[in-house]
């Protein structure tokens, strides 16, 4: 736990360089798994509509914007707006966000070129690729040679061109695809100095501009990227229940507040599992906290919840930034996973508590108390959900006891507060 919380504190305070570093987060929505690439300017409009009332602050517009990108199959290098799709372009969907109070965010991959592009039409001679062989396709893509510095040009020059004509304020950065076909020995560290230059120079001219790293559901979730991005997608898996150990494996080296947790559809769209509304966003505020689902197939009490958990993603926000992070209960160990953030002068604390299956029969395999760490153990704690209060030398050295509810995929949360 210790090295963890150093760990955390080298990268927050000496590595991670954007100014939203220290800065509140958007709330945003991202379209993805609400219409995957079916979609187009009244679709979004309507989704963001219902957005705002909740109380988010940003729409992103996730893949199949460009080219003639209806399936992941081409378009990819061909960053011009798709007009069947968005008539008035990125100008015209801004325009409606912002009319009501929205944010604009955007999906890129720029890296990346498909077979079925113009670009790749125009410069086969620009991807990676092994000297006579024939270059390996995967998802229908190629990734393009950033060593080359006419295509490293190519690729700053488009995100510019984009960046300069749309008051964008977030950029998704994907990276689909693992590098193959590698022409020479040394060839990755090249090409990771070359991204690192495009992203140096992209950062600086765009300080506005929140960078978020993304690449095949966590590919990319490396410390170097942190310079460039302050926040990194840890995994396509959005599923409540794998989250508990995606973002507890995570933990033991990044901060949570470079962990992007959203919200998304149930039965959830990786592993068919159902889970409460409640149980999803009691994970994900560990971290970056967004949604991804289609807000218009809620019914009005689920938006009545969303409204009430963005207030308190909202008022967590101080404790994801700059609190500790503190791992209670392995779900890798046990059927329960429970972790802690605490404000640095432990006057706050948010605590989840999460049962994978529900147990009835206690035995000795079960402890259902739960010790906290990093609290005052000469103060007395009140729970502000709850209306209990606490000592911390309790809350420490004996624990509590979890009170579940008796059903599977069950969660428990403390906001404890110095009185």
């Amino acid at each position: 736990g210790t090295m963890t919380r150093n760990l955390h504190d080298l990268y927050r305070e000496h590595l991670i360089r954007s100014p939203y570093k220290d800065k509140k987060r958007p709330i945003l929505i991202n379209n993805w798994e609400a219409t995957y690439f079916n979609f187009d300017t009244d679709k979004l409009i309507a989704i963001a509509r219902e957005a705002k009332k909740s109380g988010i602050e940003m729409l992103v517009m996730d893949d199949g914007w460009f080219g003639h990108r209806n399936d992941d199959s081409t378009s990819l290098g061909d960053w011009y707006v798709n007009r069947e799709k968005l008539p008035n372009g990125l100008e015209g969907l801004s325009e409606r966000t912002k009319a009501f109070g929205l944010k604009l965010g955007l999906w890129l991959e720029p890296e990346m070129v498909s077979l079925d592009s113009d670009l790749y039409r125009a410069h086969p001679d620009w991807i990676i690729r092994v000297p006579q062989a024939e270059p390996v396709q995967y998802r229908f893509q190629y990734v393009l040679d950033l060593t080359k510095p006419e295509v490293l040009d190519f690729v700053q020059g488009t995100v510019c061109r984009i960046l300069d004509s749309v008051p964008i304020t977030y950029i998704k950065w994907d990276m689909n695809r693992m590098i193959s076909d590698v022409p020479r020995p040394g060839y990755v560290h090249e090409y990771t100095l070359a991204f690192y230059r495009l992203l140096s120079a992209l950062t600086e001219k765009y300080p506005g501009v929140l960078f978020e790293g993304c690449a095949s559901g966590g590919g990319r979730f490396d410390a170097g990227l942190l310079a460039y991005c302050p926040q990194i997608w840890p995994s396509d898996n959005t599923d409540a229940m794998m989250r508990l150990k995606i973002q507890y494996a995570t933990s033991f080296a990044y901060p949570v507040s470079t962990i992007c947790n959203h919200i998304s559809a149930v039965p959830n769209h990786q592993t068919h599992r159902v889970t409460s509304l409640e149980t999803r966003a009691n994970v994900a505020y560990a971290g970056i906290f967004g949604y991804e689902l289609d807000l218009r197939r809620l019914t009005p009490e689920e938006l009545t919840q969303v409204r009430s958990q963005i207030e308190t993603a909202k008022a967590l926000q101080p404790l994801v930034l700059d609190g500790d992070f503190y791992r209670l209960r392995s779900p890798f160990e046990t059927n329960e996973c429970a972790w802690a953030l605490v404000s640095r002068d432990a006057s706050r604390a948010f605590v989840l508590c999460s049962r994978v299956l529900a147990v009835i029969a206690r035995n000795r395999y079960y402890d259902p108390r739960l010790c906290l760490k990093g609290l005052d153990e000469n103060a007395v704690y009140r729970d502000v959900l709850h209306g209990t209060q606490y000592s911390g030398a309790l809350l420490m050295n004996r624990g509590i006891v979890i009170d579940y509810p008796v059903e599977d995929f069950a969660t428990y949360c403390l906001l404890l507060e110095r009185i």
